[in-house]
């Protein structure tokens, strides 16, 4: 899979610019702020319908305008597809091939894309929710499936939460209707559990091999934590696992007006050497770790998808020392896959990654091909 154009009409400091990308590796310079990581932004955006930066102004449309619109090219071996986002005000609408989508589920996986970006390391740091977003980020891209499963799951979690309340505050209030939504719950939750499962066993069995050729030293690991212990990924033992929880803590949950099992809870670890990195890991490993995790993923997506996703990596020359830094670039460069790279400089860059580049200029919302 590669995207070999995409055109930007009034995205953040963008008026209207168009970029032919090599199929292999294309490099961003410039200095900061002047649009660098909104090219980056642009293609996630058009792969995934919103933008993964937070913390930044949602407000995609550039100033003064009052729509946007951003088109992709994408070309997978013979097979070419045109995608295309636009926004009015807070209204998005998708298309394919000029016909309008109405679905994500329908739009999603026709651009697969792996993001690296200096945020990241809240991936190890943060919250559980910085991890359950990338699991569930990746997983909408891998399988439709997922993405219509876990959607329907919020859904029935959102109004199990509701009704939790309702009978906290109204004993007359009917549990059976409490026991379907718990019966529809759990079935959602089956599918959650063992594709997440899933795709960490398979992120377990490569990223050893990338952590150390990136650099790292120790042997690397991914733990799956859900809030309840599971033995068997089976569906038979997930179904009655998950109704046992529910009914040993009907009056808890109740106390709490909460839903407190399910994968909405879910957790993973990064460990080193039996350590865990979000407590005892340096900010090098931790970065190191969480590249190793983002390459570990492409093997995945190809072996599902049957296409190489496109991997964006957003200022990492500056994140790595000069020795690491080149281990990462010759990774990238006998991947086989197309990365776009953005970066302030091109020091230390060894010419024959550049030679086999495309090489552009970025500055003050304009794009130029050196």
């Amino acid at each position: 899979m590669k995207i070999t154009k995409i055109s930007l009409l009034n995205f953040r400091n963008y008026d209207k610019t168009d970029i032919k990308f090599n199929e292999n590796m294309n490099i961003f310079v410039g200095e900061n702020a002047q649009g660098k990581t909104n090219i980056l932004e642009s293609i996630v955006i058009l792969a995934l319908t919103k933008s993964h930066r937070v913390g930044v102004n949602p407000n995609i449309i550039k100033f003064n305008k009052s729509r946007c619109s951003i088109k992709g090219t994408i070309k997978k071996n013979k097979l070419i597809s045109k995608l295309e986002y636009r926004q009015k005000d807070d209204k998005k609408e998708l298309f394919i091939n000029n016909k309008k989508i109405n679905r994500n589920s329908d739009y999603l996986s026709n651009l697969n894309v792996i993001v690296f970006i200096p945020d990241d390391l809240e991936i190890i740091k943060g919250s559980p929710v910085f991890r359950r977003n990338l699991l569930n980020i990746e997983l909408c891209q891998i399988f439709n499936k997922y993405v219509n499963t876990y959607n329907e799951f919020n859904k029935i979690l959102k109004t199990r939460n509701e009704y939790l309340k309702i009978l906290f505050n109204n004993g007359l209030a009917d549990k059976n209707y409490l026991d379907i939504l718990t019966d529809k719950l759990i079935e959602k939750s089956i599918l959650i559990y063992q594709l997440r499962n899933t795709f960490i066993n398979e992120i377990n069995e490569v990223i050893n091999d990338n952590f150390k050729e990136l650099g790292g030293i120790g042997n690397i690991t991914i733990k799956y934590n859900p809030n309840i212990s599971f033995e068997s990924y089976e569906d038979e033992y997930l179904i009655n696992n998950l109704r046992k929880n529910f009914d040993d803590n009907y009056y808890k949950e109740l106390k709490y007006g909460m839903t407190l099992f399910g994968p909405h809870r879910d957790d993973f670890n990064i460990i080193l050497d039996d350590i865990d990195l979000k407590y005892f890991g340096s900010q090098g490993q931790q970065k190191l770790a969480i590249l190793a995790f983002k390459l570990s993923e492409i093997s995945i997506f190809k072996k599902y998808t049957n296409y190489n996703p496109i991997l964006l990596l957003d200022d990492i020359l500056s994140e790595f020392d000069l020795k690491k830094r080149n281990k990462i670039l010759k990774y990238i460069n006998n991947l086989n896959i197309q990365s776009i790279i953005t970066t302030t400089d091109l020091k230390n860059i060894n010419k024959k990654y550049l030679d086999n580049s495309f090489v552009f200029e970025v500055n003050n919302g304009t794009v130029e091909r050196k």
